[in-house]
């Protein structure tokens, strides 16, 4: 079947014009363009031809009635960092690829607010949820209820080993293991760790590395080497004076992210501390500012990208897919980049 060529007509075309224009009922316009097998290719083909000369625009809230699905994917960060944006660029990358559109929110590390968020999205009618958890979050209750709804979650980065749902995350503990290792190769024996907020598991995961690494070295482990602080530069700042305040100074500094390495680099300079000479400092993340301080900021670098598209894939597979599947955690390896500021001269 060929379709006629048509002049476009001034107001927005609807299915009815599709089906006039080919002479068919406007169920078989339907059907051929929700492919359905019962519509022969030449039909369904002449449709999508027809309905892209005459520029129709299905009904997005009427098709979503009809299959209850709405492509769209609500995803919730705890802010849009480097990290986060670019994960989020991953997402919605391989979203648009897949013909979903992704609606973002930020908790702003707020535990209300991202039951807030939670709570939007899910009535907006996005299909499911991509999360990562904010550090204040104490109860995942509103994670579960969605959980025993059937509704599609997947959460990336920050993840929770209690909630049963597709996850993607970084061999944290791993990360953590070669930053330590490579300052005690530069000879440092005081490794000190400045440490994200108690509850968050990244950190502590990290925390689980950076203690790992010294016993297997045989190197003591103090509890005043590891200072808990918020993701935040001022936090670190008065976290990294008070580490060169107590009884013994460290000699190296491990950071569970570059923020809080900017901000205990901001602490040794204004105490006239050498870095990497005196105190030699690793942060985590490889942020594009890492390379660009003085000195440049060895880091632990994330597939931040990658982490964003995988979190997608897994989502679209769970949403087409006809029967349960078991859930999956892919967990992504990091890459250490040494700079100026942990290596030490010989």
């Amino acid at each position: 079947m060929t379709a006629p060529r048509r002049a476009r007509p001034s107001k927005p075309a609807t299915i009815k014009d599709v089906a006039r224009a080919l002479g068919i009922s406007i169920s078989t316009v339907s059907r051929a363009m929700r492919g359905f097998p019962e519509v022969n290719n030449e039909t369904r083909q002449a449709v999508l031809r027809t309905a892209e000369e005459l520029d129709y625009q299905p009904n997005q809230v009427a098709l979503s009635l009809v299959t209850k699905h709405t492509h769209s994917i609500g995803v919730i960060v705890p802010n849009l960092d480097y990290f986060f944006a670019t994960a989020v660029r991953g997402i919605d990358e391989l979203a648009i690829e897949a013909g979903y559109t992704v609606l973002t929110c930020q908790s702003n590390e707020s535990y209300g607010r991202e039951i807030t968020n939670t709570q939007r999205l899910v009535n907006s009618r996005v299909d499911g949820l991509i999360v990562s958890i904010s550090s204040a979050t104490s109860s995942l209750d509103h994670f579960r209820r969605l959980l025993q709804r059937e509704v599609p979650m997947v959460f990336f980065d920050r993840v929770n080993a209690d909630l049963e749902a597709n996850k993607v995350m970084l061999h944290n503990y791993d990360g953590a293991v070669q930053a330590v290792s490579h300052l005690i190769e530069q000879g440092c024996r005081r490794i000190a760790y400045l440490a994200g907020p108690a509850s968050l598991s990244i950190s502590n995961q990290r925390k689980e590395g950076y203690l790992g690494t010294l016993r297997q070295h045989g190197l003591p482990v103090s509890d005043d080497f590891i200072v808990h602080c918020e993701f935040d530069r001022e936090h670190a700042y008065r976290a990294t004076l008070r580490l060169l305040d107590g009884a013994e100074r460290p000699d190296a500094i491990f950071t569970v992210s570059d923020r809080i390495a900017i901000g205990a680099l901001l602490a040794l300079r204004e105490r006239g501390v050498r870095v990497p000479d005196d105190i030699a400092l690793v942060g985590f993340n490889d942020e594009p500012v890492a390379s660009l301080l003085t000195p440049s900021l060895s880091s632990v670098a994330q597939p931040a990208f990658e982490m964003g598209r995988i979190a997608a894939q897994l989502f679209v597979e769970q949403m087409n897919s006809d029967e349960i599947r078991p859930y999956q955690t892919v967990v992504l390896k990091p890459t250490l980049m040494v700079r100026e500021s942990s290596l030490r001269r010989r």
